[in-house]
């Protein structure tokens, strides 16, 4: 069984303002919404079809944690899938999802923002919040072929052992 833990996190909705709080991982995501436990004690079950995004926060001061600049300024170094997301409204952000699909759930995706050391560590999306997810690129490195013929600087490689 995982250990379970409560995550500081904002939540984004469509049409309405957004609600800081707790939510329990992995517990807090349900099939049909997200429970969010508020500053003030109030257990409140959040409907995904009401829900934008779901922001990890580092802390609840730290200011604006969904700002307009959500892209990357050039193509990202952490090893995933770099994607867009096209929300319902129209507005577009990306980030970087796992490239393994057994960890991908299907209630949402979870992805790592474009800037690290801002507000956001990482940021849940329902799919229900979607109009369309594209894969951008494949980042990490290739794969090794069996019987590949070493490259000139890899033959130049004295050998230690």
């Amino acid at each position: 069984m995982a250990p379970t833990t409560n995550k500081k996190v904002l939540v984004v909705r469509f049409e309405r303002e957004s609600v800081e709080g707790f939510v329990q991982t992995p517990g807090g995501f349900t099939a049909t919404a997200v429970e969010l436990l508020t500053p003030g004690g109030n257990l409140s079950q959040l409907p995904y079809e009401q829900v934008k995004a779901v922001c990890f926060i580092r802390d609840f001061a730290g200011g604006d944690t969904w700002r307009e600049h959500r892209t990357f300024a050039s193509r990202p170094k952490t090893p995933g899938l770099w994607v867009r997301l096209v929300f319902r409204d129209g507005d577009t952000a990306e980030g970087i999802a796992t490239s393994n699909l057994l960890l991908l759930e299907p209630t949402g995706f979870h992805v790592i923002p474009p800037d690290p050391t801002f507000q956001n560590q990482r940021v849940f999306v329902p799919r229900a919040a979607l109009r369309e997810v594209q894969v951008l690129g494949v980042i990490g490195s290739r794969p090794r072929r069996p019987g590949r013929r070493p490259t000139q600087e890899e033959s130049d490689q004295l050998t230690m052992f």
